[in-house]
């Protein structure tokens, strides 16, 4: 009985310590926004996520505030014909979330087609109960040696 009760707390607490938690939750549906929002050129809701200090930065190493961001994408200069982002990795401190993850596009900015591939991480603050983006930052993904 001992054994099987041991065994039971030991798999609750290897099913909980995977389980999201309701920050890393509401952060995870917040991304998905952005992600839809940047794709679909949404200006209201890029807006709305985003923090009136947000740093910006590409993998080119332009940086733009929040106006910028927004009016580039709106603008077509940053156009998503496809996006996805993929191994998402959501750390939480207090009230700044983390998230990383890999960003795939198909793009045609400013009417050139493109792909890319690249290394995110986003720096969300929460004001009150709202998370807000605060900060990205990409890298290239480097390409294997052949």
């Amino acid at each position: 009985m001992k054994l099987y009760c041991l065994l039971l707390a030991f798999c609750t607490m290897s099913i909980l310590s995977f389980a999201q938690t309701k920050d890393e939750k509401t952060i995870a549906d917040q991304v998905e926004s952005l992600r839809k929002a940047m794709q679909d050129a949404d200006k209201a809701t890029l807006e709305k996520l985003t923090d009136d200090k947000l740093s910006y930065g590409h993998s080119g190493g332009k940086i733009e505030d929040k106006a910028a961001f927004v009016s580039n994408i709106v603008g077509g200069n940053s156009d998503f014909i496809t996006l996805a982002f993929t191994d998402q990795k959501i750390t939480i401190v207090g009230n700044t979330a983390l998230v990383r993850h890999t960003l795939t596009a198909e793009t045609n900015d400013g009417g050139k087609p493109g792909n890319v591939h690249l290394h995110v991480l986003l720096i969300w603050a929460k004001e009150g109960n709202q998370w807000k983006l605060l900060g990205r930052q990409a890298v290239k993904v480097p390409v294997p040696a052949t």
